[in-house]
């Protein structure tokens, strides 16, 4: 089992409510928080991009920082930990993310991989003037497809010559390679997201409810089966430890009391532009009826894992058990805090 941390690089982390720190991101914040996981034995930090928030009373994540320069940033600072930046396709060209991703893994000692993100918000693109058109919700993992094959060729070979539907490269050098094979992630979990991760990707992050998940992992071991791959699958969970489980209901009760329903009306007003059924817009829809375990959209429609430290043991070893999967990347309310509970209190007590 391998643990990840989900980055808070957005304002107000992955809680769109007043009843949770609401804070502006910054280095020192997101560098403490790398070093405390990497202090307690966590395998991997990931940093998302967002170009635009979706405001409310708390601002959630109307700031953001950008997620190449920020890991660039901790690869130096940093020893061990793995290190995933994200990639907002549309945003930039794969031969410049292929040269950026190269510096941060020899930054790093070969500590660097890459998380694909499609892009289903299409205001965050749109304001730049690099919305391709609303089709692209259909299309874009055919679009993220095409874009992988540029980067696994420019890293492997330091050149590649494309022609095709979206890229056209002549000789284009992207050089020095790196030193090993960058591995990939991708949260895809509409059915063409699937079938991109069983294709292309070596870790998927799943963001469902624990009995979606179950047959989510079915689902996508029988496709990396069928393409000779083996994927690592990752459930994304917030992750609450207090003295009691009295306590951690209590922290529950209070983000969801002061839950920013002007940000999330505005979350899921642009989910409803995204065609592509069955993905995260989907699933962000749903969730504002969910429970807090499967995932209410005062947690960004993230489940939850709370309680005392022998219960979040226990909940953690139950799901791991039901659903097979390889890693969690957690959110806490307050990460640091919640990183030292974790890796001193919950940790050593797994049986995993």
């Amino acid at each position: 089992m391998k643990f990840g941390v989900f980055l808070p690089n957005g304002s107000n982390g992955y809680i769109p409510s007043a009843g949770s720190p609401v804070y502006q991101p910054t280095y020192q914040h997101n560098l403490d928080i790398s070093l405390a996981a990497e202090k307690h034995g966590l395998d991997f930090v990931l940093s998302m991009m967002k170009f635009r928030g979706f405001g409310g009373e708390t601002g959630y994540w109307d700031s953001c920082l950008e997620s190449f320069t920020l890991m660039a940033g901790l690869a130096a600072a940093t020893e061990s930990i793995g290190l995933f930046p994200s990639i907002s396709i549309l945003s930039q060209h794969p031969a410049v993310v292929a040269r950026m991703v190269s510096t941060i893994d020899d930054i790093s000692g070969g500590r660097c991989g890459l998380n694909i993100v499609t892009g289903w918000n299409r205001p965050e693109y749109a304001q730049m003037g690099m919305w391709p058109g609303d089709e692209h919700y259909q299309r874009r993992y055919e679009y993220a497809g095409e874009y992988v094959q540029i980067l696994q060729a420019l890293w492997r070979d330091g050149r590649a010559t494309w022609e095709g539907e979206y890229f056209q490269l002549d000789d284009c050098s992207v050089l020095p390679q790196p030193k090993r094979e960058i591995p990939l992630v991708c949260a895809g979990q509409s059915p063409a997201g699937r079938q991109f991760v069983a294709e292309y990707a070596d870790h998927q992050f799943v963001l469902t409810s624990e009995d979606n998940l179950v047959t989510s992992v079915k689902d996508i071991r029988a496709k990396a089966e069928s393409t000779g791959r083996d994927v690592g699958i990752y459930a994304l969970f917030h992750l609450i430890v207090a003295d009691s489980d009295d306590q951690a209901q209590a922290e529950v009760d209070a983000i969801i009391d002061g839950a920013d329903h002007g940000a999330i009306s505005n979350i899921l007003a642009s989910a409803d532009l995204d065609t592509n059924t069955g993905g995260t817009a989907d699933q962000l829809k749903a969730a504002l009826n969910q429970s807090v375990e499967a995932g209410n959209m005062a947690f960004m429609g993230i489940p939850v894992i709370y309680g005392s430290p022998d219960t979040v043991v226990g909940r953690i070893e139950g799901i791991v058990e039901r659903t097979g999967i390889d890693g969690m990347l957690f959110s806490w309310p307050d990460f640091v805090g919640g990183i030292e509970r974790f890796g001193s209190e919950v940790l050593p007590a797994l049986k995993l």
